[in-house]
Formats: C-alpha cells, structure tokens, sequence
C-alpha cells in the first residue's frame, strides 16, 4: 500500500471548533500511526466570508493542540489554475458539457420534480445540445443516470447511492470559477490523499466526487465518515453544549493534552483506557475503534480528563503556564519558586489552569491588599480568637524552624499547652492567612507564604 496521507481542509469563516478538532485530530492520528502525512489546506474559495484573522485562528488552534501538519497550509483560492484544467479535461474528453439553465430555469425544474413527486434536480436539458462557453453559462459533470455509487466507508460500511437520485453537478461557476467539489477533488488527487475521513454531514457528498474522480480518471482514496458531536441533549452541538473555539477552552485553563485526550474519546475507543497522551494515541488508534454512533459532548468528562493531565505535569512544566492566569487576575508577576510550590498543594484538586489560579490568588498577593471575606472575619477572628492568634504569633516569630514540620510541631506543642483543640485555631489563622475559610492544609501554606508573610498577615488579622 503506498503511503498513508490524510488532509484537514476547514474553512476560514470561523474558529476551530470541537467538531473540527475532531476531525484534525483523527486524520493527524490516521497519518501519524500508519507513518503517513498529514496535509492542512485551507478552503478559502469564500471570498465574503473568509478572512485572515480567521484563518490564523485556526493555525493557532492547531499549533495550541500539538497537531502539527507535514505540508501546507495550501489556499484553495491560489488554486483556481488547477481546478479550472482539470474543468477543461472533463470538457475535452466529454464528461462535461456547458449549460445555459439560469438559477430561475433550475428552481422551476426542481419545483415541478417535486410537484409530481420525483426528486428535485437539474433535468439535464442542456445535457447533449454541444453548447460552448457563452455569458451566464456553466460547466456540468456528465452524472451516470443508472446504477449506483458504492464504496466501503471506514466508519459506515457498505455505502451505496442510487445514481438516478443524483444531478448533474456544477464544477464550474457562470463567473468561471471552479465549484467546491471540483476543487476537493483536484485538491486531493494533486495532494496525493490516499484518505478522506471527516465528518458524516459529508456522505451525500461522496458519490458526487467520486463521478468526478472517476470521470478524470483519478484514484479513489478511502472514504470514512464520522458522526457529528451532539450535546447531552441528543440535539446538534451547539454554544449552549460548550461548543465553543478551541481556544477558548486555552482561555478557560484547559491544557492541550487534556482537550485532546478527551476529542479523541469523543466517538473513538481503545479498550476501557480513558487517559491518553498524544503519543499514546498514535500508538493505539485504528480506524477500526471508530463509533458508528454519535457521541455526546460531555463538559464535566472534559474536566475529569483534563483534572489527571494537570496532575500528570510536573510543578516546573505547570508554572509558566498558571503564571500567565495569575497575572490575569491583575496581581503581579508571581515569584517562579513560589509558583512551584503553590502546585503541588492545587494539583489534587484543580481541573483547570483557572481554577488554580483563582484558588491560590491568596499566594501572590501582597500582604496588605489582601482581601478578607467579611463573613468569615465576623465569624472567625472574634477577640476571644485574636487573644490566641496573637500568642500563635509570637510563637511562630520565634520558631527557627519554619518548614512544614517545625510549624507543625510548634502549633501542636501550643494547643497541647493551651488545653485546647487544634480547630479553635485552625480557623483563625486560614482566615488571617488567606482571607477566606478555605485553603490547602494549614502547614504547607505557611510554609510556602514563608515566615514574612505569615507574620505580616498575623500582624494585619489582629490589627
């Protein structure tokens, strides 16, 4: 079998969505596994609606995920050249012929095909009247008007369409550029694409490129369609599901192998393994896993799975990353130490880079801007709380050993003195220390704020 090579060809009107991940990720891992190539083009022949900021977006969404492609990006637009021979070829060998049917003469066609219960399509009038090139025309495929197109899908099986059932096909416009489906085709033969997987909503599309390919005289590649991504709902995916831009999930402190891991899982299975680098994707996909079912977005599974890939990093691969959403918070620029050793108390618990960030703010800000939620100040720094608070505070300016179990040892040795229970104080200080009720444990936080700041902290509670 000659070299595998797969394509992504998405469409610079928008972002890069779930959907279209998806997709890239499953060809990406499709090349990637058999030793192959990975081609991205950008199908840009929407001139109104294509736009650079778009097309960069998806560039960005693709680096952000790891999905790194061999060839391209190719633009369909600098490609008309292309499309627009292999338009002559099918004229000159006669599966194509020019057609003077305006938009009105089409609709009228397909309105009576549907009045008398036939399928609405173009009847072919202008078929075998040997027109040439004139103002308003168009160039049809000569489409086989019996049998049927069938092929085996990698995702589907057996597919077949019944020829009749399809019309003859525009591959080029009145305005003289060439069609989608034209230029898919060129596109794939001159790229050397040897598969097509992408997403179901492409099937009736099949039939139409393979005539096309057929009538060039092209090679089929492989054809696999794979079920849309639908919400818990069972309706189409949609923002309210939190199908949203890839990157807006890097916004939302999602890593890329977290995303990744769970667009692969979305329709594709290895077993019962649910966590997965990316390299132990290529190592076990097979088209053969694919889902003929739709699946079903599942926002909370996403941050389970991203939760084991932050847990998964260790605390100097985290660090630049939390660093950036802390500076979001507007706090300043967090200490590289001190970020290393914030982590390992979050990673237990956080399911995203934000959450993080939002849970350990306390960490990098300065002592006196501190901000103190006034319920748990009423509630828990009392006089009767202050008293002791401002013996635990002398104490720990006295202990010389302020890692986690010299604090330790000396708050214990404290409340053994006291008579009382590690809880009447626990409160107090978290309080103090972080300005709300919940915090890692009390050691390790003080440990990592340092003696400076647990004093100044202490001093500012009491004051």
């Amino acid at each position: 079998m000659s070299q595998v090579v797969t394509r992504f060809p998405p469409s610079p009107t928008g972002f890069l969505h779930i959907g279209g991940a998806r997709t890239a990720l499953f060809n990406y891992l499709l090349a990637r596994t058999n030793g192959g190539r990975f081609v991205l083009r950008i199908e840009d022949t929407d001139a109104a609606r294509s736009t650079p900021e778009m097309t960069q977006a998806i560039l960005d969404g693709m680096a952000w995920l790891g999905l790194a492609h061999d060839d391209g990006p190719y633009f369909q637009s600098e490609r008309q050249d292309l499309y627009n021979a292999n338009v002559d070829a099918l004229l000159a060998n006669g599966h194509a012929y020019w057609c003077q049917c305006t938009p009105e003469d089409v609709q009228a066609m397909r309105d009576k095909a549907t009045a008398e219960g036939r399928k609405p399509k173009y009847d072919g009038r202008c078929r075998n009247l040997g027109l040439g090139p004139g103002p308003g025309r168009c160039v049809r495929l000569k489409t086989p008007q019996d049998g049927s197109t069938s092929f085996l899908d990698l995702v589907k099986g057996p597919v077949s369409f019944p020829n009749e059932e399809l019309d003859d096909l525009v591959i080029r416009r009145a305005d003289g550029g060439a069609t989608y489906h034209m230029a898919v085709v060129s596109d794939d033969h001159a790229m050397g694409v040897t598969h097509v997987l992408r997403g179901d909503d492409h099937l009736n599309n099949t039939p139409r490129q393979m005539h096309i390919l057929a009538a060039l005289g092209f090679p089929l590649p492989v054809y696999g369609h794979v079920p849309m991504i639908l919400g818990q709902d069972k309706k189409k995916l949609s923002k309210r599901h939190g199908a949203m831009s890839v990157m807006e999930y890097e916004k939302m402190g999602f890593l890329p192998e977290g995303v990744v891991n769970y667009l692969a899982r979305l329709g594709w299975a290895h077993g019962d393994q649910e966590i997965f680098t990316l390299d132990e994707l290529v190592a076990a996909f097979s088209t053969s896993n694919l889902n003929s079912s739709a699946a079903c977005f599942d926002l909370e599974k996403m941050l389970w799975v991203n939760a084991h890939h932050l847990r998964a990093k260790s605390p100097q691969e985290l660090a630049p990353l939390l660093a950036r959403f802390v500076r979001e918070l507007g706090l300043p620029e967090p200490d590289r130490t001190k970020l290393e050793a914030v982590i390992p108390l979050y990673q237990p618990r956080a399911q995203t880079l934000v959450e993080m960030a939002e849970a350990s703010a306390f960490f990098f800000t300065p002592d006196a801007d501190l901000p103190m939620d006034p319920a748990a100040r009423d509630k828990f720094l009392t006089a009767e709380a202050k008293a002791l608070l401002a013996e635990v505070r002398d104490l720990l300016a006295g202990t010389a050993d302020f890692s986690e179990p010299g604090i330790e040892a000396a708050l214990h040795g404290f409340v053994e003195a006291k008579a009382v229970k590690f809880k009447v104080i626990a409160q107090p200080i978290r309080v103090a220390l972080t300005g709300k009720t919940a915090s890692p444990g009390l050691y390790e936080t003080m440990a990592v704020l340092g003696k400076d700041s647990t004093l100044a902290r202490l001093d500012r509670a009491l004051a």
